[in-house]
């Protein structure tokens, strides 16, 4: 019987914190911190030399994740065979989508002093008061699913999901919904989503607070959108606020594709696992943020998605006019 020959893997310690950086996007003050999140759902179950530590699985998938070309792994990590790629990629993903990892990383602004925190960050761009995130939707493009077909291509011809994000300040994710076929309206994301309930059934402390959107979303108490046609000094003064306060969102949005360049191009995965990469991604944003891992710079914004003008019920409509004229008439 031939004896097996295993060629040697990289030593995750030699590598330099700018190599991690280019290669996986991380230091090694971060990959040591996601190795011991994930530690208890990746480890191996054999003692065998050659089984795939969780740092390996790690790597792999951020390498995966930083470049969305599965096959780089294979010469990356040496004499590591592509179906074990593939399985540490599955189980990683498994690992950085979980409830408790996400509910870990992710979490809404819930207490008096976090709200406030946040209020106060967004008041510093444009004196917009008592805005506490930046909501807008952004597509990620996949290929041609085989079920429900139709339902994935969005208003511009491909493929998608449509991923509702809400950021803060400090282009932190607070909150993401990532489930939704391509051809679903961000309204309706967001009415469907846990975001809603939060708001409509006032269970934050408080009710003095709201988020900023584009008019494709509903004008309410607590969601406040452009006026599409100013008619006066302080509505263009109030839009012009709004446009700065609110552009965090697109940055936040830019920042996450550019890190994570799997979400630049087209997944190819079953909607399913695309809804776990972004949500993962997502995770592995904030995680980045807590660290101080400078962003990536090589990539282009993502386009701003305006899906169109949406008409607010009219409570919505006319706390804007109160705002508008509290705070920016001249």
């Amino acid at each position: 019987m031939a004896v097996r020959e295993y060629r040697e893997r990289i030593d995750i310690a030699q590598l330099t914190n700018d190599d991690l950086y280019k290669r996986y996007r991380v230091n090694h003050a971060t990959l040591a911190y996601i190795i011991a999140q994930l530690d208890a759902a990746l480890a191996p179950n054999t003692d065998r030399s050659h089984s795939l530590s969780t740092g390996y699985k790690v790597l792999i998938t951020l390498r995966y994740l930083a470049t969305g070309v599965i096959q780089l792994n294979t010469g990356d990590l040496h004499s590591v065979a592509q179906s074990s790629v593939s399985r540490a990629v599955s189980q990683t993903l498994d690992a950085l989508s979980s409830q408790n990892v996400v509910r870990r990383h992710i979490r809404f602004p819930t207490t008096i002093e976090s709200l406030n925190r946040n209020k106060q960050g967004f008041f510093h761009i444009a004196r917009f008061p008592n805005v506490i995130g930046v909501i807008d939707g952004t597509h990620v493009q996949i290929q041609a699913p085989s079920i429900d077909e139709p339902m994935y291509v969005n208003r511009m011809g491909y493929h998608s999901i449509n991923t509702q994000i809400v950021f803060d300040h400090n282009d932190m994710i607070m909150d993401v919904v990532a489930r939704w076929p391509g051809s679903t309206h961000d309204s309706r994301i967001l009415r469907g989503s846990g975001l809603w309930q939060v708001f409509d059934r006032n269970l934050l402390p408080q009710n003095d607070h709201f988020l900023l959107g584009d008019s494709g979303y509903p004008c309410k108490r607590w969601l406040l959108t452009p006026y599409v046609r100013p008619a006066n000094n302080a509505q263009e003064a109030y839009n012009r606020a709004h446009k700065l306060t609110r552009s965090k969102v697109e940055r936040g949005i830019g920042q996450l594709k550019r890190r994570w360049g799997i979400l630049h191009g087209e997944v190819r995965l079953a909607p399913e696992k695309t809804c776990k990469v972004i949500i993962a991604c997502a995770v592995l944003h904030n995680i980045c943020k807590l660290h101080g891992v400078p962003d990536v710079d090589d990539l282009p914004e993502d386009p701003v998605h305006n899906d169109g003008i949406h008409v607010g019920p009219e409570d919505g409509l006319r706390f804007r006019d109160i705002i508008c004229e509290q705070y920016f008439r001249l």
